[in-house]
């Protein structure tokens, strides 16, 4: 899949979405939908799952300043 930002693959997998819930396409098409909609997802989930490890690095310590701490 060519890197795309996360923003694209979110309004992408909408697209993919609308196109199969619409009901017209056939089984062939839908297929292909299908499967670029799980590799969006799978990606998108990823994009999703480092951005929350990169925030979890930053926690509030006792005096409630911001404390940069390893995760993993």
């Amino acid at each position: 899949m060519t890197e795309l930002c996360f923003e694209d693959a979110l309004k992408r997998l909408e697209e993919i979405v609308a196109g199969i819930e619409k009901g017209d396409l056939r089984l062939d098409e839908m297929l292909k939908l299908y499967e670029e909609g799980m590799a969006l997802s799978k990606y998108c989930m990823d994009k999703l799952n480092e951005a929350e490890r990169k925030v979890l690095r930053v926690v509030r310590g006792e005096d409630g300043t911001p404390v940069v701490r390893e995760i993993g």
